[in-house]
């Protein structure tokens, strides 16, 4: 699974390449001299602040190479040149809910990309894994944790 693809929208990726640059540029140089500054406060066995700085660093270092890795494999997909009815990623879809007749409305992205308050869920969430390849005037059943939930496709759309 390591080297899998890692679907994203044009966005995720501005973002995690936004990102890196960021880690590296930024917040890696401001540690190396928050390391210098404490390391100047004499011993390094009972320095508080040594230790911590040390400890941002592995943090650091191990956030910079997850970024690294996912624009690596990273496979973008430009959802304005996606069309068609049935559901794939980086799809806009409208559904009802069955159960309380309420419209909802979810773009899929990449796992790092989802914000389920703002309607984005990841492709790897159980109601974006039941919609992928279904179209409108479906009707889907997703296990969720509170149980199993039925929607209907209203709409598919390929918006950015």
């Amino acid at each position: 699974m390591a080297d899998a693809s890692v679907p994203m929208t044009t966005k995720g990726y501005q973002f995690l390449v936004e990102e890196l640059k960021r880690l590296k540029s930024v917040e890696r140089p401001k540690n190396m001299r928050e390391i210098e500054e404490a390391r100047g406060h004499g011993d390094l066995s009972e320095n508080a602040e040594f230790h911590a700085a040390k400890e941002r660093q592995s943090l650091l270092d191990l956030q910079i190479r997850d970024i690294e890795d996912k624009v690596a494999r990273a496979q973008v997909i430009e959802i304005s040149k996606l069309s068609g009815d049935k559901v794939v990623f980086g799809a806009t879809v409208a559904l009802t809910d069955g159960d309380t007749g309420d419209k909802v409305v979810y773009q899929i992205v990449g796992d790092h990309e989802a914000e389920p308050k703002n309607g984005k869920i990841s492709i790897s969430s159980p109601v974006a894994r039941a919609l992928i390849g279904r179209s409108e005037g479906d009707e889907v059943q997703v296990r969720t944790p509170t149980g199993v939930r039925s929607f209907e496709i209203l709409s598919v759309e390929y918006i950015e």
